[in-house]
């Protein structure tokens, strides 16, 4: 599929220093859409929609952002941190809304696998399926996410 110019606009945005330091997309050398498209795919194997990740997401983040403590536990099995940051970040698809600046980090204390994520990470995911490419600084695995987010209660 040929890349549109809005994509290509886009594409510019995620990339270093265009609207974060180290840019979106790491060492991917995909198109856009192929790197979306790669991500739906897994998803669909996994029995996961976008949505559901980010919803999970959104609760961890939630809850960590109102604990004034450092790290909370959650559900007995989920180490949480907020690490927030001065700042805001607008979405690289120029989709509307202003994400505040932070690092959150969870550990599942069951099989040991920590994953760390932003606000912008959830809004990405949530409206645009986009995980960030392979080799990104923030790029959340569909697998990894599964292990370590959805317990098997």
């Amino acid at each position: 599929m040929k890349e549109t110019t809005q994509d290509k606009k886009i594409s510019k945005n995620l990339l270093p220093g265009e609207m974060s330091i180290k840019g979106f997309i790491g060492d991917d050398k995909r198109q856009l859409n192929q790197i979306i498209n790669s991500d739906k795919v897994i998803l669909d194997r996994l029995n996961l929609t976008a949505k559901m990740i980010a919803d999970r997401l959104q609760h961890f983040t939630d809850a960590a952002f109102e604990s004034y403590y450092g790290s909370i536990i959650i559900d007995e099995k989920y180490e949480v941190n907020y690490q927030s940051y001065r700042g805001k970040l607008i979405c690289p698809f120029s989709h509307p809304g202003i994400y505040r600046k932070g690092l959150i980090t969870l550990k599942n204390l069951e099989n040991g696998n920590t994953i760390s994520w932003t606000p912008l990470n959830i809004h990405m995911i949530r409206e645009h399926c986009f995980f960030e490419g392979i080799g990104s600084v923030h790029r959340l695995e569909p697998e990894i996410l599964k292990e370590t987010l959805f317990s098997r209660e």
